[in-house]
């Protein structure tokens, strides 16, 4: 099971990024609850950023990217995405995306059982 995400890069404040996730096996995507995408900074712990269900039906986004961040997915190719608007420094961080095989309405809360490798985001003031 492989998850590969792609599209960071440097950027400057204001700027956009999309951030792409594909699952390297046909079908793989179906099996699960939803697909999400975590980061993490240096020195600070691993958080949780947006998710989405398989079905595309309902999203989830942390507060601080409400607004700013939309997830969507495209199941015919296996693939999440993550278009991020107005970036801030604040976004620096390696972006990893992710599969859950949890269930019920909180879902996302846990269970994200396989990672990608993730992708640098770097935003510069």
């Amino acid at each position: 099971v492989q998850l590969q995400a792609s599209g960071g890069g440097l950027a400057q404040a204001g700027d956009s990024l999309r951030l792409s996730c594909s699952a390297l096996r046909s079908g793989f995507t179906r099996s699960f609850a939803g697909m999400g995408w975590f980061r993490q900074a240096d020195g600070k712990e691993r958080e949780f950023v947006s998710a989405i269900s398989w079905t595309g039906s309902s999203t989830y986004y942390a507060d601080a990217v409400k607004g700013r961040f939309t997830i969507s997915r495209d199941n015919a190719k296996n693939a999440v995405y993550l278009q991020m608007n107005n970036l801030k420094s604040e976004d620096t961080a390696i972006y990893y995306c992710a599969a859950n095989t949890g269930a019920g309405s909180s879902w996302y809360r846990g269970d994200w059982a396989y990672w990608g490798q993730g992708t640098q985001v770097t935003v510069s003031s």
